[in-house]
């Protein structure tokens, strides 16, 4: 199962190296607070790229102690052995991909829905992600989920992960209405210092 902490998803990059190493700068960060994930989410990449890319960031991950997932992708979460894979509405059968998967890792989102979080759970999720719960900078367009269904959702009995607009301004909000993780893009990567904003974030779970 999932643990309570920060959520670290990749950003979107053309650039095969200079990716990497954001994701190593990033990591930089792990030296402190709560870890709950590193998701390898790159929509710039081709096939051979993500192989690639997959391959140096579960190491890293595994470097840190912390479980790295892939997103959207059943057979390349297999292929470099990773902890896990979230799958989006759209990306494929969650009954299917539990089979798949074994005893790895799956997490659902679930954007809005309470009853989709329970489809999900249903079918072997054991984590489900709600958002996005604040304006996105990443997906400006995103479905908006109200903070009180992070609360409604802890009756799955399963981890809760909020997604979108979260910052070091309104971090601890999400974390007080009921997530066990938050899940990040600009906050860390378009931060100054990526390191000293992921670590920041992550110790937000040892003081709320």
């Amino acid at each position: 199962m999932m643990r309570p902490g920060l959520y670290l998803i990749t950003p979107d990059d053309a650039d095969a190296a200079r990716f990497v190493a954001r994701v190593a700068q990033a990591l930089e960060g792990a030296d402190a607070g709560c870890w709950a994930a590193l998701q390898y989410r790159n929509k710039h990449a081709d096939a051979g790229q993500r192989l690639q890319q997959a391959r140096a960031l579960a190491g890293l991950a595994r470097g840190r102690g912390i479980p790295f997932i892939v997103n959207d992708d059943v057979e390349l979460a297999l292929a470099v052995e990773a902890d896990g894979v979230h799958l989006g509405r759209d990306d494929g059968d969650l009954a299917a991909a539990r089979r798949r998967i074994q005893h790895r890792l799956l997490g659902a989102s679930c954007h809005a829905s309470l009853e989709a979080a329970r489809s999900a759970v249903a079918a072997g999720a054991d984590h489900v992600a709600f958002g996005a719960v604040f304006p996105s900078r990443t997906k400006p367009l995103a479905v908006r989920a109200p903070l009180a269904i992070l609360r409604e959702a802890r009756t799955l009995g399963v981890p809760v992960v909020a997604i979108g607009g979260i910052d070091a301004d309104n971090a601890a909000d999400a974390i007080r209405a009921g997530a066990d993780a938050i899940a990040v893009i600009s906050a860390v990567f378009d931060a100054p210092d990526p390191a000293a904003s992921a670590r920041a974030l992550a110790r937000m779970f040892n003081a709320t």
